[in-house]
């Protein structure tokens, strides 16, 4: 469920967000209903086993709009007793009222975009919050929910290892029970995108990137943390188990502006803008903006590009078993390219991405899912 508001759209953000319009969250709420009442669900796998409550913020909306919202998502969906509701915050959001609002509808995993602990590289980022609060919203959303995950950026412009390396070492010692980490990226159309251009800001080289990363692997290696995907790390049985259904090829629905779901063998997205997607929806449209209907070879495709992100990575015979496809017959020639670039390798049917592979783990995907040159 992606919910755009923000107070502030950060430098380095390319989602379907929109900053300062709140006075449009009753209309976002009319819109999300309308196109929740217009799924047919007969088909799928119910009840659902996961919810994330994405964004944007989500916690921009009131304790009232929050419950109206998932009312209009139980009222389409049975939902498992047991699921797994996740909900994104800030950490300057959390507050007993907000805690309160959450766990009204369920809620038992609040991840929070902490990003970073460090005054400087905060203030770099655009942040919201300092040292101090995003501690204090991880201990209150531990005491209240419990599963508390949180995000952490590395490779900031002019950030230092050591400072990367305090981030985590807060970060460990705090009651987190799951932490996902990221490269720093400038993506076109953002104003890191601009300000890079100009000079202002300069991307961390590959090989600090990989001091970094490898350091986030050093950190949660202990204590009863273990790595399972490139990005992210979890102590004790608190693996995301929305994001386990992504890589695992397992269809999602997707509601709200720039959402993108697989129902049924088709992909679909989406318009991206907030305004538009409340004008398509509010006047009886369609929201959806992309649409394509997934063949065997490229379901088969992405169940290898998902696959390889996770640490152990993936038996591809496996998918051929699924599918039918014999992939390592069809990407024969990228395979091959890619072990020439120490992207990966590829021993017995295994496919797994390398040190320097988990830097371009993008780049190995986006070869798996084309046709080679």
């Amino acid at each position: 469920m992606h919910v755009p508001f923000c107070r502030h759209r950060c430098g380095y953000c390319n989602f379907s967000v929109i900053a300062g319009r709140d006075e449009l969250q009753d209309q976002y709420l009319d819109a999300v209903e309308r196109e929740l009442k217009g799924i047919d669900n007969s088909s799928h796998e119910l009840p659902l086993r996961t919810i994330f409550l994405g964004g944007g913020t989500p916690t921009r909306l009131s304790a009232t709009r929050l419950q109206r919202l998932h009312r209009a998502i139980s009222n389409a969906f049975p939902i498992a007793d047991d699921a797994e509701i996740t909900a994104e915050a800030n950490p300057e959001d959390i507050s007993p009222e907000c805690l309160d609002a959450l766990q009204a509808i369920g809620v038992n995993r609040i991840s929070l975009g902490v990003q970073s602990f460090d005054a400087e590289k905060l203030r770099c980022l655009e942040r919201g919050h300092d040292e101090s609060i995003a501690l204090s919203a991880i201990e209150s959303a531990h005491r209240r929910v419990g599963n508390v995950s949180i995000d952490l950026i590395f490779g900031a412009p002019n950030e230092s290892l050591a400072t990367w390396q305090n981030d985590l070492s807060i970060a460990a010692a705090s009651s987190i029970s799951h932490v996902s980490t990221y490269a720093l990226t400038f993506e076109k159309g953002t104003s890191f995108w601009s300000r890079r251009s100009r000079g202002d800001l300069s991307e961390t080289d590959e090989t600090l990137e990989l001091q970094m990363y490898e350091a986030a692997q050093q950190q949660f290696a202990i204590d009863g943390w273990q790595q399972y995907e490139i990005s992210s790390f979890a102590r004790g049985a608190t693996r995301c188990q929305h994001n386990l259904a992504y890589w695992a090829g397992r269809g999602w629905h997707a509601v709200g502006p720039g959402a993108a779901r697989f129902v049924d063998g088709r992909r679909e997205v989406n318009h991206r803008s907030t305004t538009t997607y409340l004008k398509r929806m509010l006047a009886g449209g369609n929201a959806t903006d992309e649409t394509e209907a997934i063949t065997l070879e490229q379901y088969a495709r992405e169940l290898a590009a998902f696959g390889v992100r996770q640490l152990d990575g993936i038996d591809l015979s496996t998918i051929d078993d699924r599918t039918s496809i014999d992939l390592e017959t069809l990407l024969a020639k990228t395979l091959t390219k890619l072990q020439s670039m120490e992207l990966v390798t590829h021993e017995n049917h295994h496919l797994r991405l390398t040190r320097r592979g988990i830097l371009f783990a993008d780049t190995v995907a986006t070869a798996l899912l084309s046709e080679p040159e």
